[in-house]
């Protein structure tokens, strides 16, 4: 790539990382710093209330705190000014401390007394447990070597209690239906990020082995749709439960099967990438609201028309990522997508206070009244880091 690309759409794309860069550092992550976390305690919430700005108080999930861990310290590095190491630091100490069980995994949530109040086990938690883990062994040096070793003693266990007899892993123990593509997608992530950070061969082999059984076992062999649930020998979970299929999980795994192909110049995988953005983006934007909705039968009809923000910030992840790994025409169309798939985030923010989202669109056009959920953070950090890491090559 030339030091500046001439193709028209870039300075939009660059406008674009911008916007989004300023609204982030400037207005989101102050008041989930003030208003969604408490520094002196090391906690977070679930969600901020969008009348009085005040955190909703509620159980809080164990998803939500490696997600808020990885929002703050790679807002720091996009120019957040906040204590943000400091932060991070406490809230995985808290994670650690209170979600941890007994016999090894992160329990599902604890409640504002800080004791578990849903004890289960969640293939996805742990995936985010490792990806949080991930984020701290990065970011700071002094909790690395704990960081590695938590994540090592985690993923053991994952491999003595949960291990798939093919690949991947079980939801249940003992076995029970269905097992689900969606927190291996994340399992992927982390594997992904600890691959940046660590010698141990294990992380590349499990990423591997995700990739693998995404393109052989989670996309349909012949339409190229990513599938969201299948039966105890990853096949299709039978009847109508089996025939999901989300756009916003197919811009993900476009995303991350882009990022795993180029490292492994593995064709197929870019291939597969850029079907299921096709899909995504032929199947799954509505016209009339110009976002992506929640889900799709694997006949490509609509099967959920309500449009969650998170799907549009995978949009915005994918359209980056083919962008960068293509030429041409086809180098052109992704670069005009990006601003559409920006604009259609920007929907989320523009009915709510400055820093704060909507979070589901009905067919209608309105949006659930109901609080700003902290889960969202992660996935829009992660499309304005892609953005301004892309914007920066244009």
């Amino acid at each position: 790539m030339t030091a500046k690309d001439p193709d028209t759409n870039t300075e939009t794309v660059k406008r674009c990382s911008s916007e989004l860069t300023s609204w982030l550092t400037e207005k989101a992550l102050p008041i989930w710093f003030t208003a969604g976390a408490e520094l002196k305690k090391g906690e977070c919430y679930e969600a901020i209330d969008l009348a009085d700005g005040k955190a909703v108080k509620a159980p809080r999930r164990a998803r939500v705190v490696p997600r808020q861990i990885y929002s703050f310290l790679e807002g720091a590095r996009l120019g957040w000014g906040g204590p943000a190491e400091e932060l991070a630091v406490k809230l995985s100490d808290w994670h650690v401390k209170r979600f941890l069980t007994g016999d090894g995994f992160f329990a599902g949530a604890v409640d504002l007394e800080n004791r578990i109040s849903d004890p289960s086990f969640d293939l996805y938690n742990q995936s985010f447990a490792l990806f949080g883990l991930s984020q701290i062994a990065a970011a700071v040096p002094k909790k690395k070597t704990e960081a590695s070793e938590r994540a090592a003693d985690l993923l053991n266990y994952l491999f003595d209690n949960y291990r798939h007899a093919d690949a991947g892993f079980r939801e249940a123990n003992p076995d029970r239906a269905p097992l689900c593509s969606n927190p291996h997608m994340h399992l992927f992530e982390a594997c992904l990020a600890w691959e940046d950070i660590s010698d141990d061969p294990v992380w590349e082999d499990l990423s591997d082995e995700i990739a693998e059984l995404a393109l052989t076992r989670f996309i349909d062999p012949v339409n190229g749709g990513l599938r969201e649930f299948f039966d105890l020998d990853w096949t299709p979970m039978p009847g109508d439960k089996g025939r999901v299929m989300e756009p916003g999980h197919q811009f993900e795994w476009a995303w991350l099967l882009a990022r795993w192909g180029q490292s492994r110049s593995d064709a197929g995988a870019l291939i597969a990438a850029r079907r299921l953005y096709d899909i995504g983006w032929t199947y799954g934007i509505d016209e009339s609201r110009g976002v992506a909705f929640m889900a799709l039968n694997d006949d490509f009809t609509v099967r959920d028309p309500v449009a969650r923000l998170w799907g549009q910030t995978e949009w915005i992840k994918a359209a980056v990522a083919l962008a960068r790994i293509s030429v041409g025409a086809e180098r052109k169309a992704y670069l005009a997508d990006i601003p559409d798939a920006v604009h259609a985030l920007q929907i989320y923010f523009q009915d709510a206070p400055d820093g704060l989202w909507r979070d589901k669109l009905t067919p209608e056009g309105t949006f659930a009244d109901e609080p700003a959920p902290a889960s969202s953070l992660y996935h829009i950090v992660c499309a304005i880091a892609e953005l301004s890491a892309f914007a920066k090559t244009l």
